[in-house]
């Protein structure tokens, strides 16, 4: 495995301009521009806004500002781990034509749809800041934390990317799958709530490795806390274990891709 690593970084170049293409095509001829990066988590957020408002009548509380920016907090990670898996599942039916015709580590393809939506992470994550000095949510060392939660992120993202892209190859059923999951998954996920407002049941919820880490990115950002090191730590490995078995998912099926396209 090492050597693959090894092959995949000797073609780092055209990885960049594959990520650089599929930036340049999701915003060519767009009318919105940029601002396609920040519809998806705006939507998040106003609809865990009406969440919390919701819960906040039925439990005679009222609706502050740090329950706002954990969903902002919150929304845009969410945003970023659906958009990486709904476009790497089909990076390599929409590059067909290169997967049969060319040799180089096919991997690269659902990498760099991560990495596109990575980019709209960044651009999106400048109105959040804006948004939290707006309304004041202060800082605190805690704060160092975001570049670890983010790499345990983009790390599910591109295990579970390697893994469903090269699947859809083989039953293209999976991209439907993949969709219902992540459009019910959101429920499933504390992003439109906490897992406090659920009581002792809601902790449940952190079995979805995905609810640690923004669970984390709130409590640093918003609450100045620190995550919780035994859930990160489990949302960690789990990072770790899907970005390994993935890959190796990935190469394992590989040879088989060029009769299955």
């Amino acid at each position: 495995m090492k050597e693959q690593f090894r092959e995949l970084y000797r073609y780092r170049d055209l990885l960049y301009m594959i990520v650089y293409r599929d930036i340049k095509v999701r915003y060519t001829q767009s009318v919105m521009g940029f601002l396609w990066a920040m519809l998806m988590p705006v939507l998040v957020f106003f609809s865990g806004v009406l969440v919390r408002y919701a819960y906040g009548l039925a439990a005679h509380k009222s609706l502050h500002t740090a329950d706002l920016a954990s969903v902002a907090v919150k929304s845009l990670p969410w945003a970023f781990w659906v958009s990486s898996i709904r476009f790497s599942c089909n990076s390599l039916i929409q590059n067909r034509n290169l997967v049969t015709k060319v040799y180089f580590p096919k991997e690269i393809f659902p990498i760099a749809a991560v990495f596109a939506s990575l980019f709209d992470l960044f651009v999106a994550s400048g109105a959040l800041v804006v948004f939290l000095v707006t309304i004041r949510t202060g800082w605190s060392v805690n704060l160092l934390w975001i570049p670890l939660l983010l790499v345990a992120m983009v790390m599910v993202a591109l295990g579970i990317g390697m893994i469903v892209s090269a699947a859809s190859l083989f039953f293209r059923d999976v991209k439907f799958l993949v969709e219902l999951l992540l459009t019910f998954g959101i429920f499933f996920t504390p992003v439109l709530y906490e897992v406090g407002m659920l009581g002792d049941k809601g902790k449940w919820l952190l079995l979805n490795p995905i609810a640690p880490i923004l669970d984390g990115l709130s409590a640093c950002i918003t609450w100045h806390q620190s995550p919780d090191p035994a859930w990160f730590a489990y949302s960690f490995m789990f990072a770790l274990v899907s970005f390994i078995g993935g890959f190796a998912f990935f190469k394992h099926l590989e040879p088989a891709f060029a009769e299955s396209v």
